[in-house]
């Protein structure tokens, strides 16, 4: 296992994140917030400096990450970000418990959405707007953004985005990946800029719009409000949020295309429809529901409320603009369905992602018509690509250790003494990471009532389905440590 290059790669990501931090702590000195940014940023920031000064000064010869290697990495990177992002909320005196932090960090950095906090708005603006930031740098991947910038320090990342980017499989539209990576944060960055300015039209101030938007694109989900976006209660934050939020759980590899004219294999891909067909229907029978039970005044409003819920539970965002604990059982049936789900392959989403459930009804519809003609010969094909075997049985085996990993969870969570519904709700919310549940974990709850051992055992759940299960698990195995 090559130890050289990766703890230079676990000190080139976090100076990454440190650095980050700048930002945060320019902003808190605008802000007048000078004091407080200093005492939370200044330690992180000069562990950054440090970090980076070693690996610039050590020199050496290129090197190269290994899969095998590179899972570790990848784990490795995750816990130190979350480690490292949890020292502000510690040093400005936010958070007491380290449980707290800790939890807090992984939930941004996973893009989660789940809080410990009762009271937001309490929180320094500075360390609001660094929340927000651990969603829009976890997004994309802080790994892909450290690839982008490794053939600068001359260590080679090639086996690092498969082992983050979610997704069956990660698309390379360039000869290095290196210039793939820099170009989906490109795009990221695109439209992140775009959403702040039609949010800042709306008539938010600049840090809610930032961390809004970041939390939008990220589909995260922390706002800067007690009550989420319902505190804003406009037609048009709502709208503009909603469809970025459908916007980030598409696949970012298709707007490359789309920026380079090519148009028809964005709109003829498959999982892409269905994602989008999912959406529509949810937001439709929920709106029918809704205006049925006499909640709403009318069909539109009734529509409004319903497409955002269901982008942001089915994008795994999180954020809300109701109650939806408060809705009839029809709506929370779908919305809880829609857990399941989550965004398409290589966008910001998690979930299980539209295209393994795609692949496995595929799979399922070819099973039967094998039953019907055992003479039979019945691929399995997905935008009129043949799927490999190999393809399907690592779809399935993935979405049965997710299933598998819902169920251990859940009778951890319940050995704690909370109910099934919580239980499964807030390992559903984790692992998927969506953040709002059901039951006790509802969107207008939080999870600070949890013990330290639990908020821990979510930490890990969390990292668990950010990194789609066998970049975590691997290492749990015993032929991964042998020689």
């Amino acid at each position: 296992m090559e130890y050289k290059a990766l703890v230079r790669s676990l000190s080139v990501l976090l100076a990454l994140v440190a650095f980050c931090m700048v930002f945060c702590l320019g902003a808190g000195v605008l802000l007048s917030e000078g004091a407080v940014a200093l005492k939370s940023f200044g330690p992180p920031i000069l562990t950054g400096i440090v970090l980076l000064s070693i690996v610039i000064l050590s020199g050496g010869d290129s090197v190269s990450l290994s899969p095998r290697t590179g899972y570790l990495f990848v784990t490795l990177a995750w816990v130190f970000s979350a480690s490292l992002g949890a020292a502000p909320y510690l040093l400005s005196g936010s958070m007491s418990r380290l449980s707290d932090a800790l939890f807090e960090s992984m939930s941004g950095f996973t893009t989660t959405g789940a809080t410990i906090l009762s009271d937001i708005e309490a929180l320094p603006r500075c360390i609001l707007l660094w929340r927000a930031t651990t969603h829009w740098l976890g997004g994309m991947g802080i790994v892909v953004l450290t690839v982008a910038i490794f053939p600068l320090l001359g260590i080679n990342g090639r086996a690092l985005m498969e082992a983050e980017s979610p997704g069956p499989q990660v698309d390379k539209f360039t000869p290095r990946l290196s210039q793939t990576a820099s170009i989906l944060w490109l795009i990221y960055i695109g439209l992140t800029v775009i959403l702040v300015v039609l949010l800042l039209f709306g008539g938010m101030d600049i840090v809610d719009a930032m961390c809004h938007a970041f939390a939008a694109m990220a589909t995260g989900g922390f706002s800067t409000k007690n009550a989420s976006v319902a505190a804003f209660g406009s037609v048009y934050i709502d709208c503009v949020l909603t469809v970025f939020m459908v916007l980030a759980g598409i696949n970012f590899s298709q707007y490359w295309k789309l920026l380079r004219g090519d148009f028809r294999p964005v709109f003829s891909d498959s999982e892409t429809r269905t994602y989008l067909l999912i959406f529509s229907c949810s937001s439709v029978l929920i709106a029918f529901n809704l205006r049925g039970q006499g909640l709403y005044a009318s069909f539109g409003e009734a529509l409004r409320f319903s497409s955002f819920q269901a982008a942001s539970i089915l994008t795994t965002t999180g954020s809300a603009t109701a109650d939806y604990l408060l809705w009839p059982s029809f709506s929370q049936a779908i919305l809880f369905l829609l857990m399941f789900v989550g965004g398409c392959a290589g966008s910001t989403a998690g979930g299980i992602k539209v295209s393994r459930i795609l692949t496995l009804f595929r799979m399922g519809l070819a099973e039967m018509k094998y039953l019907l003609n055992p003479r039979g010969i019945y691929g399995i094909f997905v935008n009129r690509t043949y799927m490999k075997k190999t393809i399907v049985y690592d779809i399935a085996a993935m979405v049965y250790l997710y299933i598998a990993s819902i169920l251990v969870s859940t009778l951890v969570v319940s050995a704690g003494g909370y109910d099934i519904l919580t239980s499964l709700s807030a390992t559903l919310a984790t692992l998927g990471n969506i953040g709002p549940g059901f039951n006790l974990v509802g969107p207008v709850c939080n999870y600070g009532f949890f013990p330290d051992w639990l908020k821990l055992w979510f930490f890990f759940v969390m990292m668990l389905g950010r990194l789609e299960i066998y970049t975590v698990l691997v290492l749990f195995t015993r032929s991964f440590w042998k020689r």
